[in-house]
């Protein structure tokens, strides 16, 4: 693979993973619409390790604070309010894994076609749309590492976020798009249910990449494909951790809204470009 094809993925890759907007469906669309063949299994695979890193780099501290209460309630039997949110992350991303486990080949082969993706984009639209109408106001502060508000939620809003996470099986729905709807719904702040949007993505994500990393030690990778590879993954990197940070602060006093727009306007101009092909 050319060398800046692959750094243009990754940083797709890296900017719709975390953006509203899906990264599924942009690694689906994009190529299809520029004739670029498909990057195989190695670039996917190492692209999932780029915006693992920039996810564990950005919430480092929060997940050293997640880890160590989580030890330290097991050892005193008592849970505290960092150990609780652990415990709702890790309850949150069952559904996730039971349907990747489960369907995700299912669903891969269903809904990968541009038509199909197309119309799981406009999906996107709609629900980042609804969910506006059930926001609350924003009361934290601009900072994007203002954890205010996390740590409170409970049971019912870690299973309906959880469940939500599921849907981002199919290409096109995003997975933070639908997480932080999900999170509105059950009247979470938006920069709230955006950072529990992104801790509940992390075991995600780096199960996805263990099990990617799995099919493609049985594949085998050419030699001269890995500087291809490690651009491709360092691209990921560096947009995917930008791409947190603006989130997080343009959440604290905007609306989902344009990127609602986004999803809705790529939505059809792509199902548009596949009915005419």
């Amino acid at each position: 693979m050319p060398i800046g094809r692959a750094l243009a993925l990754g940083v797709l890759q890296g900017l719709t993973e975390f953006l509203p907007i899906s990264s599924s469906g942009h690694l689906v669309l994009v190529p299809w619409l520029l004739g670029w063949p498909d990057p195989g299994l190695a670039f996917d695979a190492i692209l999932h390790w780029g915006t693992l890193l920039a996810i564990l780099i950005y919430f480092r501290r929060d997940w050293a604070n997640l880890i160590r209460s989580g030890i330290r309630s097991m050892l005193n039997r008592r849970l505290d309010g960092d150990a609780h949110l652990l415990l709702m992350i890790l309850i949150g991303t069952i559904p996730a894994g039971l349907a990747g486990l489960l369907l995700k080949d299912k669903f891969e082969i269903a809904f990968s076609a541009p038509a199909w993706v197309s119309v799981d984009l406009l999906s996107t639209a709609a629900l980042l749309a609804i969910a506006e109408g059930l926001s609350r106001p924003e009361k934290t502060g601009a900072d994007g590492h203002d954890r205010s508000g996390v740590g409170m939620i409970g049971l019912r809003a870690a299973l309906i976020v959880g469940i939500a996470q599921a849907f981002a099986i199919l290409p096109g729905i995003s997975r933070s798009g639908v997480t932080i709807a999900a999170g509105l719904s059950v009247g979470l702040e938006r920069r709230v249910a955006a950072r529990y949007s992104f801790l509940l993505a992390t075991p995600i994500i780096l199960a996805a990449g263990l099990l990617k990393l799995g099919d493609l030690a049985l594949a085998g990778t050419a030699g001269g494909e890995w500087l291809a590879l490690i651009v491709g993954m360092l691209g990921a990197a560096v947009a995917g951790y930008l791409s947190i940070g603006w989130l997080m602060a343009y959440l604290a006093n905007r609306r989902l809204l344009l990127f609602s727009a986004y999803c809705a306007a790529f939505g059809l101009v792509s199902l548009g470009i596949s009915v005419l092909r």
